[in-house]
């Protein structure tokens, strides 16, 4: 744990001669009780390579409870009405592609993504899991299988020192899977997600009670840790700090992470496109929050290798089309400002995104208005990345119940994903805690021709 101090009160310290006022509080990253210091150790103990290399990133978007495929991007017209629902298709601007008619903003920009309308391979699991790892949470080797943003940080770093390489957004849930923000596995709490949005007593990040929405005195918040690490060099304290303490200092002070995170730095006219959302949670899932889509965006920009983030809940047994009415807007609204945040920035090529959930929902309307669980079939939405776009790769049959062609695996859309990370997945392993090389994906999954052919 690290305690950043303010400002020296009159006659007010502590016997170590330190003031406690205005304290800033952050951390052990609530990694296995490791220390920041630790972690760095850690990463240099393992190789991490250098962040001189080319600045290539991914941002994940999770859609926790398992979007409704058949009412976003593979509507079905033709099938009875207990099928294809209540919303109508709207055109794109790529001709012959279609999707829902609450999708107007990201239908204008089909040319900059590929839908992806049959991926398989999932199972009835309420988690974030497969979507982060690109396997199925069984099986798995001592320690279990790292997710992306792991693999990236031991594998690249970041691209700026002063930036932890992989950063989780997704805020405390009633259900705790859908917080999961990537897990470490095998490679150890070293490279672990850096999470800022939790609640609770083991936060990541506390500053001083300001999260992620609450970073209101930025100024202030920059100038006590400026005046801090001002008062702690001319003590000579740091003097006696190893190098990996006074890195995580570094990293831990360092205007450049609070400057990322501090959306409201941006053109007011930006935030606006970004657009406003909720704040509460969502049942036992998550908040809208717009500014997460911007924030990741800062946070790639800045130097993080991966970001991931979960928006809203989608697990609508019960009134689907009255909650979809109401996300998918705002969804629309924040992932279009991203693409096109992405391509004003010519962050295009470099930075990746996907969009998906842990599953799809049955192709009949249940008796409650609602679609239940249905991992036999979903979609996942792909931009960015210099990857080939305009396109729709697979089908469902009528029902949009089965992969009727070009069955598609989540271990085939990270193969792509590393491949537009500069990763070869046919050469790249990393060992595992018992020595043995473990290749990032499963076996058999290559990049998919269509988009890096």
């Amino acid at each position: 744990m690290l305690t950043i101090l303010g400002s020296r009160p009159a006659g007010g310290a502590f016997c170590d001669g330190i003031s406690r006022r205005n304290f800033l509080r952050i951390g052990a990253l609530g990694m296995g009780g490791l220390a920041l210091p630790d972690v760095l150790r850690a990463e240099a103990a393992s190789g991490v390579r250098s962040a001189s290399q080319a600045h290539k990133a991914v941002i994940m978007i999770f859609l926790p409870g398992g979007p409704s495929h058949q009412d976003m991007f593979d509507l079905k017209m033709e099938a009875p009405a207990e099928i294809r629902g209540e919303f109508r298709p709207i055109a794109t601007n790529v001709p012959g592609i279609q999707i829902c008619e609450h999708l107007p903003r990201i239908a204008k920009q089909a040319d900059q993504y590929t839908i992806i309308r049959s991926l398989v391979g999932m199972e009835d699991r309420h988690e974030s899991f497969q979507c982060y790892t690109g396997r199925l949470n069984r099986g798995q080797p001592p320690g279990g299988w790292p997710s992306m943003g792991s693999y990236l940080g031991k594998l690249q770093g970041s691209a700026d020192p002063a930036l932890p390489a992989f950063v989780g957004l997704a805020p405390k849930m009633g259900h705790v899977p859908w917080s999961d923000n990537g897990v470490a596995g095998f490679l150890g709490a070293a490279h672990a997600p850096f999470e800022i949005n939790k609640g609770g007593g083991n936060d990541d990040m506390i500053l001083n009670g300001i999260t992620l929405d609450r970073l209101a005195d930025r100024r202030g918040l920059l100038a006590s840790l400026d005046q801090f690490r001002r008062e702690v060099d001319g003590s000579g304290q740091m003097a006696g700090l190893d190098a990996y303490n006074q890195q995580a200092f570094g990293i831990l002070t360092s205007s450049k992470l609070v400057e990322a995170l501090d959306y409201q730095r941006e053109d007011p006219r930006a935030i606006e496109r970004y657009g406003k959302g909720d704040p509460k949670n969502r049942d036992d899932g998550g908040p809208k929050l717009m500014e997460h889509f911007l924030v990741a965006r800062r946070l790639v920009e800045a130097g993080a290798r991966c970001v991931t983030l979960a928006f809203s809940r989608w697990d609508h047994h019960g009134d689907n089309f009255g909650a979809l009415r109401q996300d998918l807007p705002l969804l629309d609204q924040g992932l279009s400002a991203l693409l096109q945040d992405l391509r004003d920035r010519g962050l295009e090529r470099d930075v990746s995104v996907v969009v998906w959930g842990e599953f799809g929902r049955t192709p009949t309307i249940n008796k409650d208005g609602g679609r239940d669980h249905w991992p036999r079939v979903n979609f996942a939405l792909l931009a960015g990345g210099g990857m080939k776009h305009g396109q729709v790769i697979g089908s469902t049959d009528r029902l949009g119940g089965e992969a009727a062609s070009r069955p598609v695996s989540f271990g085939e859309v990270h193969a792509t994903l590393y491949h537009a990370l500069g990763l070869d997945v046919n050469k790249v392993t990393v060992n595992d805690l018992t020595g043995r090389p473990q290749f990032l994906v499963p076996d058999g999954c290559q990049p998919m021709r269509e988009l890096v052919g």
